[in-house]
């Protein structure tokens, strides 16, 4: 993230966080969509505002081409996260919301900085091409969606014991995520002038 704000990030790396998102994105969502209806994730199912799937496939189209289905795949840092949403959905659907929690309101948070880095960085066109995954059109005012989405969050009727395991799920969350180490393993793909700097003691 330091270095994609410093906007040293190349775009082949960049193809790539867009593809390991877009399977982290379409695990969470397939499971919201099954369990849009249980009482504990009802409250926190916004489709229209929130879901990120259609977009990154936009981003993909553009970054790869219409082939682009068959230029990705789940990279072998991917595949455990994804696994981990598939296997909440199906046997603790209650933990969806440390997920959709961990993704969506972090995107939502720090959107608009990181889409403008990587249109600068990149050189990716200003109408939006490449960066469809940090715009939330259904959202017009994102302080006061997280707002209603923290709130409906805090209403939620769970007991100490439940809490403690959506904590330790969101925990669990954020390491999946400093797990999927695209963007660090790939540093072929780095300036030689920024590979110096973070080698060079």
């Amino acid at each position: 993230v330091k270095d994609f704000l410093r906007g040293r990030i190349k775009r082949e790396l960049f193809k790539l966080g867009t593809a390991a998102l877009y399977y982290v994105y379409s695990a969470i969502e397939e499971e919201i969509e099954k369990n849009k209806d249980h009482p504990m994730f009802a409250p926190l199912y916004f489709p229209s505002e929130l879901h990120r799937r259609d977009a990154l496939a936009k981003d993909l189209e553009y970054l790869y081409g219409e082939d682009w289905e068959s230029k990705i795949s789940c990279s072998a840092a991917t595949r455990p996260y994804v696994d981990r949403i598939h296997e909440v959905g199906r046997d603790d659907p209650v933990l969806l919301v440390a997920h959709a929690w961990t993704r969506y309101m972090g995107d939502l948070s720090g959107g608009q900085i990181l889409k403008k880095v990587a249109q600068r960085a990149l050189k990716l066109p200003p109408t939006g091409e490449g960066v469809n995954f940090y715009h939330f059109e259904g959202i017009h005012n994102p302080t006061a969606f997280k707002r209603l989405y923290r709130s409906r969050m805090n209403e939620l009727d769970v007991d100490a014991e439940t809490k403690n395991k959506l904590l330790d799920e969101a925990n669990l969350a954020f390491k999946y995520n400093l797990d999927v180490r695209e963007l660090s393993n790939m540093a072929s793909f780095f300036d030689p002038d920024l590979l110096k700097e973070q080698f060079t003691c």
